[in-house]
């Protein structure tokens, strides 16, 4: 009697590790989510995962995660983990490891996703049938950017880390803020203003050039306190964070001719609803001078689906 294969799929993050299995008869299942600063190394916290689930017999594993993947030594961009790929496949018993960027699998997952998992924020969806390039870009713990291209019936994923490139500033205020931020970063990127960490920078800086003592708030206080309106600064950090998002947007489309469509990805903007839909994100993402009309008819879509890396690294087997 044959054993059906199980699968240990993971999507590990700056703050979250999202574990599941993955097999024919019973898809993504057993899902669990482990908070990564309570585990010393990728190990423990896969281990603990097993426990949780019964301890199956895994063989086969793909994990996405949240930092380049360029050799065999991997070193977490927003937590402490670190660890070699191959003495990891040996000390769990895998025969096969499969490690890639989580928002190449994020980007692996765009073709699965049904239409009640997107939210269409602006643009024409193109009836035409042609393929071009899809870009994808999403704001978390850090700031991911991939996309796709098509090869034939094939979609072939892109591994990058744009997240990186030098934040560009579209006004004098977006100017001001930046000059605040060289003061703790001398590289301010992208992902110093479009990310957690970069609402915690809007807010501080948009408070210093005001001449106000900013509080200790968290990445969801600073949204909490944009969209309920409560906290002045937060209005403001929120509103130039959605615009500096289409900015890069934008850039990530022209740049991968991705004239088919962006896809919003992340823990942030989903939790915005329609406050992003209305937000300076679209206004922001069509201002590219000569090309502003080409950009109008490019539609943007926000993900809003169940952990969708999840379903992209299931994908990796297959490419494999």
């Amino acid at each position: 009697m044959s054993h059906e294969l199980v699968r240990l799929i993971a999507d590990i993050g700056g703050t979250n590790a999202r574990f599941a299995l993955l097999s024919k008869a019973h898809g993504i299942h057993q899902q669990r989510v482990l908070t990564c600063a309570n585990y010393t190394d990728i190990s423990a916290a896969i281990e603990d995962y097993f426990s949780m689930v019964g301890n199956p017999l895994i063989t086969e594993a793909a994990l996405a995660l949240a930092t380049p993947i360029v050799s065999d030594q991997v070193k977490m961009t927003n937590n402490h983990w670190s660890f070699s790929i191959d003495a990891l496949k040996q000390q769990m018993g895998f025969d096969q490891l499969i490690v890639k960027n989580d928002f190449t699998a994020l980007a692996m997952s765009i073709p699965l996703l049904s239409v009640t998992d997107l939210v269409q924020v602006g643009g024409v969806i193109n009836e035409s049938g042609k393929k071009t390039a899809l870009a994808l870009v999403g704001a978390g713990t850090g700031l991911g950017v991939s996309g796709l291209i098509p090869l034939g019936d094939l979609w072939v994923p892109l591994e990058g880390e744009g997240g990186h490139v030098t934040a560009a500033p579209a006004n004098d205020r977006e100017f001001d803020i930046i000059r605040i931020c060289k003061q703790q970063y001398p590289h301010v990127s992208a992902e110093r203003l479009v990310s957690g960490m970069g609402l915690q920078n809007l807010y501080q800086s948009i408070c210093t050039l005001e001449q106000v003592t900013a509080e200790p708030l968290t990445p969801q206080d600073v949204s909490d306190r944009a969209l309920d309106g409560s906290n002045a600064y937060c209005v403001e950090a929120l509103d130039i964070f959605c615009g500096l998002l289409g900015s890069v947007a934008g850039d990530v489309v022209l740049t991968l001719g991705a004239y088919q469509g962006v896809y919003i990805g992340g823990g942030i903007v989903p939790k915005l609803g329609r406050y992003f839909e209305q937000s300076s994100f679209r206004q922001r993402f069509e201002a590219k001078g000569r090309f502003k009309k080409r950009l109008e008819q490019v539609p943007a879509f926000v993900i809003d689906a169940q952990n969708p890396a999840l379903l992209g690294i299931g994908e990796a087997f297959t490419l494999t």
